[in-house]
């Protein structure tokens, strides 16, 4: 290098150096004036915190937003105006086939099928399809049920629950796992479904009664079977 381009080197980055002080020593003012006010610039969330928010945002509801729905009898009826069922086993326990049409409700279905029966302890299995369903997910510190809609057509890949007596009425108890069409599942206990187009339910009637009863800790429904004991 010649004697005059290192000279205009050393110039220019001399000049650089005095700009930059320049500019930090007008910046740290105006720095320090937005850090007092909290109008600073915006930081990088924490890898935790931002991985909570994807979490909150990827499930569509967060602990704040969300629906929830305490423990409690089911009430609708006459939303399953399609159920057909057969007595097709008559022993000492009794098995039907109940089978729920195009658009049918299943709680209330099933429900208004129990108190028909008077059905006082019974199991049940099924398989079918849902168009639409809102299962639930308790919540121990709330006492009440987190709901977790799935609002599009899904396989019913198993079903199962069982029935007892609650204050000499019949309470269903049901549980569901659904396949949706990417192959992923949900599932949890079974708030409301519209079945689409079918739902094939086995349920077995047994000839003793059991009873269920308030437990204040949970708000739920639980069996004693000491209270069933005859």
């Amino acid at each position: 290098m010649s004697e005059l381009n290192r000279r205009d080197f050393l110039g220019a980055a001399v000049a650089v150096g005095c700009g930059l002080a320049l500019f930090r020593a007008n910046s740290l003012p105006e720095a320090l004036a937005q850090a007092a006010a909290g109008s600073g610039p915006s930081t990088v969330p924490h890898p935790e915190q931002q991985g909570a928010g994807e979490r909150a945002e990827g499930t569509g509801m967060s602990q704040q937003s969300a629906d929830y729905v305490p423990p409690g009898p089911v009430t609708a009826r006459g939303k399953a105006p399609g159920l057909k069922s057969k007595l097709i086993g008559n022993q000492e326990t009794k098995t039907y086939a109940v089978i729920f049409g195009k658009g049918d409700e299943v709680m209330s279905g099933l429900t208004e099928f129990a108190e028909k029966h008077q059905l006082a302890t019974s199991h049940f299995t099924a398989i079918g399809a849902f168009q639409r369903a809102t299962f639930g997910w308790f919540d121990r510190g709330r006492k009440a049920y987190r709901k977790l809609p799935v609002n599009t057509q899904v396989e019913v890949l198993a079903l199962i629950g069982d029935i007892g007596l609650v204050n000499g009425k019949p309470s269903v108890h049901t549980h569901a796992v659904v396949g949706l069409s990417d192959g992923t599942t949900r599932g949890g206990h079974l708030l409301e479904a519209y079945v689409w187009p079918t739902l094939e339910l086995t349920l077995t009637e047994e000839p003793h009664p059991l009873l269920k009863q308030h437990d204040p800790e949970t708000n739920l429904e639980l069996f004693n079977l000491d209270a069933s004991a005859r």
